[in-house]
């Protein structure tokens, strides 16, 4: 795998983490949101670990079911992209 790819997904899921904690704040002062689109747009380029972790820390976004739905969506299509492509990868390697 190259090293890219665990690189996305911990600086995506670091991101995630920091937004959902920025967004959690700004819900509790009244101030200006994070898109609910960006938050789930993290989880589908790799950021859905920070996210889930996020999402417990902070009891942030638990409790609206449609937008849990979409982040479980995101996760459920990122692994299957991601295990598409290595077993891609590995059927390759193997020939």
């Amino acid at each position: 795998m190259p090293a890219w790819i665990p690189a996305l997904y911990v600086g995506a899921s670091a991101l995630s983490f920091v937004l959902y904690g920025a967004d959690k704040s700004a819900a509790v002062h009244g101030r200006e949101r994070i898109p609910e689109s960006m938050l789930i747009g993290l989880g589908y380029v790799g950021g859905w670990p920070g996210a889930l972790a996020a999402q417990q820390v902070f009891r942030h976004k638990t409790a609206k079911l449609s937008f849990r739905i979409r982040l479980w969506i995101s996760v459920i299509v990122n692994v299957t992209v991601l295990l598409a492509w290595a077993l891609g990868e590995w059927h390759a390697w193997m020939r």
